[in-house]
Formats: structure tokens, sequence, C-alpha cells
């Protein structure tokens, strides 16, 4: 389980150094290049909930290995195609294995070990484990993509999957026989397709006239969302979840701040390669303060959350991002290297640190044993998709052919103030 959910926080950042060559063998520009990233975001957090049910209605095992297998299969073609279309599948693919496989995974872990000890260690483990993939990420993108070429960044993932089908076929018991509850297919389809929309109509605005039809079928297939949860016999999200104030308000300011924070990899990896001329090896390593720093916050946030509570450690996130931010975009104006852009670093990391825990805290709060699975899948999906959505957005209008090369980091910083502004306003007001 360790090694799936390793694969999987690999796999967040992993792509980030790599950008500028996928860009430069496909010839596509940066706010095309998005895709390649929020694509695998969005399948990820709009079919999380599917998985979750997936595996309470199918089997854990089952659904882990065929979650597992789709990951390893999309990694496998996303390494070897010969067209930026197909690779955008790929990730799609990626992104929907890791729905599939990941919830199943920890469902696992917390039903294999029992309340207490063993349990708070194996969720320990597991918890390392995603912050060592996402500081391996950043290092692995820029070795990989410098000696062996960026396709490998998705080749060597494949025998790691089959590493993991083996090991759980050997080591997960059988499904015991469960009670056969039937799926919300529709909301699946509808909460996966609004933000995939959304994408398409940003990052084709002004260049087709697809645009406003994708951007009205977003809002379209979100209204329709609500309309089928309302009358779903098992919804993915019963409405009674949106009567909790502090969970709502915690939910739309992650997806905000996480807008912000998934912008502020990719302005990184651009300011580092294209600005400051560095290679990926050399970019890759120049992301390690912000990789140390990440892992540090993981480990002393947790520490202090119940002392200061969830509303103070989340405003001090946000205000910390909102800071680094600012700093990336004086760093763009003023030419900064790699030595100059750790204080950004560090904000950001500072950022997600304080403020996603914070949030994280409150968007559980009050559940119980009917709503604990429900309450965690909608945190993680708004993590997901604000994430992609913010990606999205920020990038897509800041690098648009009608914004000057000059101020594009200016303006994709300047979007994600406003939403962190935002941000702010909603978690103050959480109880």
């Amino acid at each position: 389980m360790a090694m799936l959910q390793f694969l999987i926080a690999v796999d967040v950042t992993v792509v980030n150094i790599a950008l500028p060559s996928i860009g430069a063998e496909f010839g596509v520009d940066e706010r095309v290049l998005t895709w390649v990233v929020v694509g695998y975001a969005v399948t990820g957090g709009g079919l999380l909930m599917l998985g979750g049910r997936l595996g309470d209605v199918l089997g854990r095992r089952r659904v882990l290995l065929v979650g597992t297998a789709v990951f390893g299969g999309a990694s496998l073609l996303a390494g070897l195609t010969q067209t930026f279309p197909l690779l955008v599948v790929a990730r799609l693919l990626q992104g929907a294995g890791e729905a599939i496989a990941l919830p199943a995974a920890m469902a696992m872990i917390v039903l294999t070990f029992p309340e207490g000890a063993r349990r708070t260690r194996a969720l320990s483990v597991w918890a390392v484990v995603a912050s060592a993939g996402l500081v391996l990420g950043f290092v692995l993108s820029g070795v990989i993509t410098e000696l062996l070429g960026w396709r490998w960044i998705f080749l060597v993932a494949v025998p790691f999957t089959v590493y993991v089908v083996c090991a759980a076929l050997v080591l997960v018991p059988a499904d015991p026989p469960g009670e056969r509850k039937p799926l919300d297919l529709p909301g699946s389809f509808l909460l996966t397709a609004a933000p995939l929309l959304f994408v398409l109509g940003v990052v084709e605005a002004g260049e087709s006239g697809l645009a406003p039809l994708a951007l009205i079928g977003a809002v379209l297939a979100g209204v329709l969302f609500v309309v089928v949860e309302r009358k779903a016999p098992n919804p993915l999200i019963p409405m009674s979840f949106f009567r909790n104030r502090t969970r709502v308000r915690a939910n739309l300011a992650t997806a905000l701040l996480s807008a912000a924070l998934s912008t502020s990899f990719l302005l990184f990896t651009f300011q580092l390669q294209q600005r400051a001329g560095l290679t990926p090896f050399a970019a890759g390593v120049a992301l390690l303060p912000l990789a140390v720093a990440l892992v540090a916050a993981a480990t002393f946030v947790p520490r202090i959350v119940g002392r200061w509570g969830s509303r103070t450690c989340a405003v001090v996130g946000i205000a910390s991002t909102a800071a680094g931010m600012v700093a990336i975009a004086a760093g763009a104006q003023l030419g900064a290297g790699a030595i100059e852009t750790i204080p950004a670093m560090v904000l950001i990391a500072a950022g997600m640190g304080f403020g996603l825990v914070g949030l994280q805290h409150a968007a559980v709060t009050g559940v119980t044993d009917d709503d604990a699975g429900v309450a965690s899948g909608v945190q993680r999906a708004a993590d997901q998709l604000g994430g992609s959505a913010g990606v999205t957005l920020y990038i897509g209008i800041g690098f648009a052919p009608a914004v000057s090369d000059v101020h594009s980091f200016a303006v994709s910083c300047a979007l994600a103030l406003a939403g962190l502004l935002a941000a702010a306003l909603i978690a103050w007001r959480i109880a």
C-alpha cells in the first residue's frame, strides 16, 4: 500500500520539471502544457468519490488491483506516446487509476491495523512515504529528464506497479462477500465532466469557437450534478453534507488555496528553466529547498494544530502562500536565479503545511461513522479539483497570447492573490 502511495505522490510532482522538455518535443506552449498537469488532477479528483464507493461495493482488493493496473498501463502509454493529445489521454487514465486504487488502499490500511498504536504507526508510514514521494518527485524529474529523457518519468513507474499488483495478490486477503448497493454513475460522470469542460473552455479561450460551448457545458454539468444528487438513491455526496457550514467553508477555502499552490509549482519550474536558464537536472536540485521545507512543515504543523486551532492555522497558511506569490512575481520581474527563489519556496511550503492541515481538520469536523468517508472524499476532491482549476485559470490567463511575456508571471500571481483573499475571508468565518 505504501509503494502505491509513493508512486502516486511522485506522479504529482515528477512531471513539473519535465514540462518544458515535453513542450519542446511536441511544439506546445505553457498554456496548453497545463493539460499534462490538470488532466491527471481533474480525473483523479472527479472520480475519487466513485473510487471509494467501488471499493465498498465490489471489494477493496479487487478494486485496488484494477486501479493499479490502469495506473501502470496509462504510465506505459504516456512513456511511449508519439503525440501530445495521446499523452493527455494517458494522464487522464492515470488520474482514473489513482481515483480507483487509492481509496481502497487507504481503507485497507485502516481496516487491517486495529485502532491504537498499530494503526497510528501504519498511518505514520503512509504519511511519511507520501511526503517522500513529493520530495523525490522534484529531484527525480530533473535527474531522469536530463539523463534518460522525459518519457522515463512515466516508464519507471511500470515495474513498480507490477510489484504492487503481485504483492497485493500474495499479501492481501480476498474480499469477503458484501452487500451490493447501487452506484451513482451519473453523478460521477457529471462531477468529472464539469471541471474537464471548464479546463477545455479556458485553454481554448480566444483560440476557437469551442471555448464558449465548453464553458456553458461546464456550468450545465455542475447544475445537473446537484439535481442528480438530490434524486439519487445512493448519492456520491448527500445534500445533508452541505448543512454543516464549517465543512463547506473549509472545502471552499481548500479549493482556493490549492489553486494558488499548484500554480506556484508550475511558476517555479518556468522561472528556473525558461527565465534562469537552468537544465532540468539543475532545476530539480534547485527545488530541493521547497521539498525539504514541505517535509518539515508536514512534520511540524500537526503537532501545533490542536494548540492553535484549525482557523488560525488555515489563515496563517493562506497568508504565507500570498506572501510567496508576491515573492514569485517580484523574482520574475527582477530576473531572480535559483538562490533568490528560495524565500518564495519556503513561504509556499509553509503555506501548504499550515493552510492545508488546518483546513483538513476543519473539513472533517463533527464526522460520524455514517459520513466520515464522504467528508474525507470531498476534502480530497476539493484539494485536487481546486488545484487543477487554479492552474488552468491562472496559468491559462497569465500566459495567454494577449499577455506579454514580461507580465505573464505578474498576471498569474495577481489572479492567485485574488483567490487567496477570498480563501482568507472564508477561512476566517470557520467556527
